[in-house]
């Protein structure tokens, strides 16, 4: 008899159920059961165990109160002392080591109620003013008014024939390329052209602007921004046009065809299109598309959506006319009253006066800025993409989460961004200039392009937006600096939400401080 048989004594042996598989049987803890002829030493409460997997004498089926699987029954005595244990355990000992949800070292992350909780009282906040401001002044929205910020007269359009005429710099551009593409005109003769071509893209609108009665501000603002695009995309066509024939001049197929005929990869469910080599692109129909296209930088083939969807199109037509309607509302109604009301502390040079109104004027305003982000970036932007079936739709980044001045400015804009680095930043590096004075000159051309459709429009030429951009420069580099993480988040938001006012009223501050000057100084003035 084995040892274990004479630990049992006399006892009857019962036959055990061995359950065959094509491996090692799991029990319940987790080990792995081993053959009958090597079997480990087991300890009674195994052997206990073991003894429970036993056929019901009766019908020779294993017991009910045992699964398969070799599992401990639901009322067992162990597992009763261990319940009891566990229930014990956690009487005894309440605490563990641990940090503070809100501390930096818990690496807790989810505040997503704390973010709820700021967008309700950022609603009940603003619903407050907005009742103020309706018992205060009444209903001061007019659509008649807003029809009279485009048009004086309604047989008068100049703003839409002044955007119709720009035809004519779109052909030009064209024809040049074409006639430099055959060898017609020398590349000196077509670089003047060019030149030319993009002066009097600026040059002729501001002009208009300025000697025409009849264009409002609003259709100034309008007629140079649809300028100011088509001088940026027209550069860009020029300048891939002339890369393409540098390239064709080398004389090399594989150079020509990974720079001239780029591929679509077919991975991001894109169409599949018929590819562009130069100079099969100069026709009216490949320039026409670039010029409606969401973009500023040209490329012979655009990636292409597979089709037009019609209810994503029709949510984008809905919220660029409820938000269109939504932003006029406010500037008349909260935006107007505020800067009239702005006047009289600035005549009296009350400090106090002048800080809570620049405070009162930065709410409107910023609401305004963030509905306009989201009304042009994303549903105007979006449903002319999806109208032309157009796939690269990166039009922002997330610059809500910049920690310096420089990524805002890189992701919050990206295709103006991405003209800035292919035609402008890239090509300044290649020539030798450091990064510092390039990213200077960067913000410079935007200074310039801020004051433009600034001063021309409102006929006032004050230098205070040109000025406001170039405040960036040594903006960024104090915030880069200095403030890191949170901090610099924080320091971006309130050049954001201070900024913007500033330069809305130091339009007005300029003109009283003037005046008074006169007053008190009238033969120095003279």
């Amino acid at each position: 008899m084995s040892e274990r048989a004479e630990m049992k004594g006399p006892v009857t042996r019962r036959r055990r159920t061995t359950i065959t598989g094509s491996g090692p049987v799991k029990q319940a803890n987790g080990s792995k059961s081993h053959d009958a002829g090597e079997k480990p030493p087991q300890s009674p409460d195994a052997e206990a165990k073991t003894d429970d997997v036993s056929m019901h004498p009766s019908n020779g089926k294993p017991d009910r109160e045992m699964g398969v699987s070799g599992q401990q029954p639901p009322h067992s005595p162990s597992r009763k002392h261990m319940s009891v244990v566990e229930e014990f355990n956690e009487r005894l000992s309440c605490h563990v080591l641990q940090e503070s949800l809100l501390s930096s070292a818990s690496g807790y992350s989810n505040y997503r109620g704390i973010l709820n909780w700021c967008v309700v009282m950022l609603v009940l906040s603003n619903a407050r003013l907005f009742l103020e401001n309706i018992i205060k002044y009444g209903i001061l929205v007019d659509p008649i008014q807003v029809v009279s910020l485009f048009l004086k007269d309604p047989y008068s359009w100049p703003a839409a024939c002044l955007i119709i005429a720009s035809n004519v710099f779109i052909l030009a551009t064209l024809y040049t390329e074409r006639r430099l593409a055959v060898g017609t005109i020398s590349q000196r003769t077509g670089g003047i052209l060019h030149i030319f071509n993009l002066t009097s893209i600026l040059i002729f609108p501001a002009a208009t602007v300025l000697t025409l009665t009849s264009m409002t501000p609003v259709g100034g603002i309008l007629s140079l921004g649809a300028y100011s695009i088509l001088f940026l995309k027209l550069y860009s066509y020029q300048d891939t046009n002339r890369w393409c024939r540098q390239i064709r001049q080398m004389k090399a197929k594989r150079l020509t065809r990974s720079y001239s005929c780029p591929s679509v990869a077919q991975s991001n469910g894109s169409a599949v299109q018929s590819h562009v080599s130069y100079p099969g692109n100069l026709t009216h129909r490949d320039m026409y598309y670039f010029v409606f296209a969401p973009t500023l930088c040209y490329q012979l083939n655009f990636p292409r959506s597979r089709r037009i969807r019609i209810r994503f199109l029709m949510r984008r037509l809905f919220e660029m006319l409820f938000f269109m309607q939504l932003l006029v509302g406010l500037i008349q109604q909260w935006m107007v009253p505020t800067i009239q009301n702005s006047m009289k502390p600035f005549q009296e040079m009350d400090f106090s006066r002048m800080v809570e109104r620049l405070l009162k004027l930065a709410v409107p305003n910023h609401l305004i800025w963030l509905i306009f982000f989201y009304w042009f970036f994303h549903s105007c932007l979006n449903f002319v993409a999806e109208l032309l079936q157009f796939g690269d739709r990166q039009f922002y980044k997330d610059w809500w989460n910049s920690e310096t001045v420089t990524y805002f400015w890189s992701n919050w804009n990206i295709p103006v961004y991405k003209w800035c680095l292919r035609h402008f930043y890239k090509p300044m590096l290649r020539k030798g200039v450091n990064k510092f004075l390039a990213r200077t000159a960067v913000f410079l051309m935007s200074a310039f392009f801020h004051e433009y459709l600034v001063s021309v429009p409102l006929k006032m030429f004050r230098p205070w937006a040109f000025m406001g951009m170039m405040a960036q420069v040594p903006l960024a580099w104090f915030v880069g600096r200095f403030l890191n993480g949170n901090y610099g988040n924080a320091a971006v938001w309130i050049s954001l939400i201070i900024g913007q006012p500033v330069a809305v009223l130091i339009h007005l501050i300029i003109p009283v401080f003037t005046t008074l000057l006169y007053c008190v100084c009238p033969c120095n003035m003279s």
